[in-house]
């Protein structure tokens, strides 16, 4: 079967020619029809990460979606990169049992595939972390990216009555407002967190709940906006692995910093929100910018994905 074979830190996978897995004791056989290239992917890739080095050669991707013997359409993980063994992104994977999910028939499987864990990091961040409850305004933070995008959208599916994105670029911003923000606020080079709070409140006016895969001043700008006991999720760091949070803004407004990772859901809980995802997936009211590309271009996508050179998650496609 063809495989994505790592076998050097920091450089791209290569397609090689590797046995179909066998599947042992409480695992699970998948055809793969599409894996993602994903920001943990890179990152365990590197030799860099928190997990240690990754012992190569191996095959990476830690997420994908497939269909078992049956037919029947399926979401799994691995954990290929953080642990000795294989990923999604080869013609066949043997999965336990507990990280597959069922899909529902006729799902299109390379959007799930670029939604994955993104969004059911914005679910849960949303729903569970941030009890979102309805007719909430929502400021969904670094909505460019592919958690932000589906939180704008999963967070007026859940209930709240105004979302305001915030974005890098104008492109960004537009495309958040297409997908159902009241608007969109741009970031600026030169903002500081009273200059951003401003414009920020101006779009949204007081907000119950920030959602942001960033932090910095854009996290610290956001705390201002909030109403009294507002809360605001973090689910990375990527303006910047601090902020600039005044002990006034946080007292003041008994506001509340929750921290969100993946890592903390039960199987069940990550079961309850893929499902969730790929109901409205598959009804067509949640999508994300991605591009397919034949799993023969894993080495091209690998670095295209690594160097920021694509609108959206790439996905391969066997």
């Amino acid at each position: 079967m063809p495989a994505a074979v790592l076998r050097i830190c920091g450089r791209p996978p290569a397609l090689e020619k590797r046995p179909a897995p066998v599947a042992g004791a409480g695992e699970v056989p998948v055809t793969v029809a599409a894996a993602p290239i994903t920001p943990l992917d890179l990152l365990c890739a590197s030799g860099t990460s928190y997990f240690g080095v990754p012992a190569t050669p191996y095959v990476p991707g830690v997420q994908g979606v497939g269909h078992r013997d049956d037919g029947t359409p399926v979401w799994f993980a691995t954990s290929a990169g953080m642990r000795p063994g294989d990923g999604s992104m080869a013609g066949a994977v043997a999965v336990p049992h507990v990280d597959v999910v069922p899909l529902p028939r006729g799902v299109p499987l390379p959007l799930v595939a670029a939604l994955g864990l993104s969004a059911v990091a914005a679910h849960s961040a949303l729903v569970r972390t941030g009890g979102l409850t309805p007719g909430e305004t929502v400021i969904v933070l670094g909505a460019g990216g592919v958690v932000g995008q589906a939180a704008v959208q999963l967070a007026l599916l859940s209930g709240a009555g105004r979302v305001v994105a915030v974005a890098r670029s104008a492109a960004a911003g537009e495309r958040a407002v297409r997908l159902g923000a009241a608007e969109a606020v741009r970031l600026r080079p030169d903002d500081d967190p009273a200059s951003l709070a401003d414009r920020i409140r101006d779009a949204a006016g007081p907000a119950d709940l920030v959602l942001g895969p960033v932090f910095g001043v854009p996290a610290a700008a956001a705390l201002r906006v909030l109403r009294p006991g507002g809360r605001l999720v973090n689910l990375g760091g990527s303006a910047a692995p601090t902020a600039p949070i005044d002990s006034a803004t946080l007292r003041s407004g008994s506001l509340r910093v929750l921290g969100y990772t993946n890592n903390a859901l039960s199987v069940a809980q990550r079961a309850e929100s893929l499902a969730e995802v790929a109901g409205h997936a598959a009804a067509g009211r949640l999508t994300v910018a991605h591009e397919v590309v034949p799993f023969a271009d894993v080495a091209e996508a690998w670095s295209r994905q690594a160097a920021g050179d694509t609108d959206g998650r790439l996905v391969l496609v066997l």
